[in-house]
């Protein structure tokens, strides 16, 4: 693992997923909330739809996101946002809306809810991956005739979305799994709760809905920020670390437009 002891400068040389090492975190967010506002642009400007897969973490780029389409006054309603994942209840029920931990309430309350109705995408556009009918983002992600960017952020264990490490399975197995309901990894909820409840592991939920590796990879493009300490290491094996389902990240390295947005504390070597 001698990528570890790259220095901040060397990182990105010969990277099979190519870096962009930025300043600060708000470089990160502003150039993540960038692309999302120039695909809309453009998309508009044709008269074509704009589909996002959307993350809830990171979440710094959706302030500078809505305050830039409330200046623009950039038009959503072609837009369709498809939400990565969400928390689900030991009965694989959404969890509660109102809780802190929701994705769908965060979305409701600080990017739809901020947005001028006038430009703001029907509800319908607005999706979220059901545990009671998963198989709806692959179909409507056909019917709208893909997904122009995939954003998201690196999990400790390298997963994307709620996509936890299968070992049992080869790259390509993982690469082709759908949008499902799964139990969350130990190590992921630790990691969630430190950032999340203030190290509350026994609150955190236990299940999730995902989308799967096979919709995130399906997009013409994929958008990945890191900017936490430990991202350090997480984004130097996500770049140079073998094509496997152990780190699952590793397997955007075949994707054909990935990026990955590093701010300058994660460039950091680790040790």
């Amino acid at each position: 693992m001698e990528y570890y002891q790259l220095s901040a400068d060397e990182l990105g040389m010969g990277a099979k997923i190519p870096l962009v090492k930025l300043g600060d975190s708000g470089e990160v967010f502003y150039e993540i909330a960038l692309e999302m506002v120039r695909e809309i642009e453009k998309n508009n400007a044709q008269g074509r739809r704009t589909v996002f897969i959307c993350p809830v973490g990171p979440v710094g780029q959706y302030p500078i996101f809505v305050r830039l389409v409330g200046e623009r006054r950039l038009s959503l309603k072609n837009c369709w946002f498809i939400n990565m994942d969400e928390y689900l209840t030991d009965e694989d029920e959404y969890i509660d809306e109102n809780s802190k931990l929701s994705f769908r309430g965060f979305m409701n309350r600080n990017v739809y809810g901020k947005i001028d109705e006038e430009l703001l995408m029907p509800k319908e556009q607005r999706i979220f991956p059901d545990p009671k009918n998963p198989a709806y983002i692959g179909e409507i992600i056909e019917k709208l005739g893909g997904v122009d960017i995939a954003f998201g952020g690196i999990g400790i264990n390298g997963h994307l979305a709620f996509n936890e490490p299968q070992e049992e399975l080869t790259a390509q197995e993982f690469a082709q799994l759908p949008t499902r309901a799964l139990t969350i990894s130990r190590e992921t909820r630790v990691a969630n709760a430190i950032g999340d409840l203030c190290g509350a592991i026994d609150a955190m939920p236990r299940r999730c809905v995902t989308i799967g590796m096979k919709e995130i990879l399906g997009a013409r493009k994929l958008r990945l920020g890191v900017f936490r300490d430990w991202h350090r290491s997480v984004v130097r094996q996500a770049a140079y670390g073998e094509v496997s389902a152990h780190f699952p990240v590793t397997i955007a390295q075949n994707h054909p437009d990935a990026k990955i947005f590093v701010n300058a504390n994660a460039a950091q070597q680790p040790f």
